[in-house]
């Protein structure tokens, strides 16, 4: 049995994650999507009353098992270390996806899982320093490693996972798959680097902001859902049609991300929040702001972020221009997941294609959430 996420909130109390939380596997939690369109939507999910990752929960607890199994693999001083980083990332939204993917395709084999793995402990290590570079002391309710242990050494696990999974790719004996994987892991960490060096630059257009985060988060999902395409033997646009499901999915996660910085509480959430603009990072809703406020309001506005003066709910409250700005990047969310399921069309009819189809209804009914 493996340890059981601690969770807390209404964004939590689902029925499936109950479902979920019986069954001891990690909790799982989506977020984000793609490209600026103005329209608001309503979620009108499939009929189907099934959590969508759970048509692939024996896959998942191999992935699971495999990942915890991938700790013995490094030296016994450094073993615990990856072990606490293993047991506090726990949504698996990636392997999750790259099984969906491969069932949805036509059977979900070891490479599926792999690809999974792979991906995973990329991501881990974007987390591991992510918080060192944000600061932040939580997530998942947990202390982080740089919290637990300090930025020196967080830095040195975060890069020991990257190497880890870059060893691992080289299992598929595929100088391609290889290749994507590297690439992809290179996409995140250029995302990085450019959202960094953009901190506080009130230059920053919404095409940058997408890139942005099309690279730090996209990149890994559209891994997650390409790999599987390409594993499964699909090539050229069929390819391309999934791996942009992913970009899509993933650029929409990290908008819902960006508003529930915003309007999330650290109890419900787990994680440490207002951090995006106390580190001078200008999200989509925060763009927005920008840009409908006047022009006294925006020097004031642009004032305080150089400042870096704290902005909390009841100071954007203030702003009146602020809850239009935030509807409009939920629209904006919304929008990349109507295209995502146009891109689905590729796929027969199948209890995956569902799935895949209903993570992004998932998705929209979280952030309607955000406009409250």
């Amino acid at each position: 049995m493996y340890d059981k996420t601690r969770i807390t909130g209404e964004i939590y109390q689902a029925y499936f994650f109950q479902n979920y939380l019986r069954s001891g596997l990690p909790t799982f939690w989506f977020c984000g999507s793609l490209r600026p369109h103005m329209a608001t939507f309503t979620a009108t999910s499939p009929s189907n009353d099934q959590f969508p990752f759970e048509i692939v929960r024996p896959d998942l607890e191999k992935v699971e098992i495999a990942i915890r199994e991938q700790v013995r693999d490094f030296d016994s001083a450094v073993e615990p270390y990856i072990a606490y980083i293993c047991n506090t990332s726990g949504k698996r939204i990636r392997p999750a996806l790259a099984i969906l993917v491969g069932g949805a395709i036509g059977e979900v084999s070891e490479n599926h899982r792999k690809i999974g793995v792979i991906l995973e402990l990329i991501h881990m290590a974007t987390l591991v320093h992510d918080d060192i570079i944000d600061g932040a002391t939580a997530r998942r309710s947990m202390p982080t490693a740089n919290a637990k242990w300090g930025n020196a050494l967080a830095v040195l696990l975060g890069d020991a996972l990257f190497s880890h999974a870059l060893t691992l790719a080289t299992d598929f004996n595929s100088i391609e798959i290889c290749r994507k994987v590297g690439q992809a892991a290179r996409e995140v960490c250029q995302g990085e680097i450019i959202q960094t060096q953009r901190r506080f630059d009130l230059t920053l257009s919404k095409a940058d902001y997408f890139r942005v985060i099309e690279m730090k988060t996209g990149a890994l999902f559209a891994a997650s859902t390409g790999l599987a395409a390409a594993v499964s033997g699909l090539s050229g646009k069929d390819e391309e049609s999934l791996a942009a499901y992913g970009m899509k999915l993933g650029t929409a996660y990290q908008i819902y991300d960006d508003c529930l910085d915003l309007v999330g509480s650290e109890e419900m959430v787990g994680k440490t929040l207002r951090t995006d603009l106390a580190k001078g990072k200008l999200t989509l809703p925060i763009l927005n702001l920008l840009e409908a406020s006047s022009e006294a309001q925006r020097i004031k506005l642009n004032q305080r972020i150089l400042a870096q003066e704290p902005f909390d709910l009841p100071v954007l409250l203030g702003i009146a221009e602020y809850q239009g700005a935030l509807e409009r990047a939920v629209d904006t969310a919304i929008q990349l997941l109507v295209e995502c399921r146009m891109d689905l069309q590729i796929l027969r009819p199948s209890e995956y294609k569902d799935a895949l189809l209903q993570i992004t209804y998932f998705l929209e009914s979280l952030l309607h959430k955000c406009r409250k």
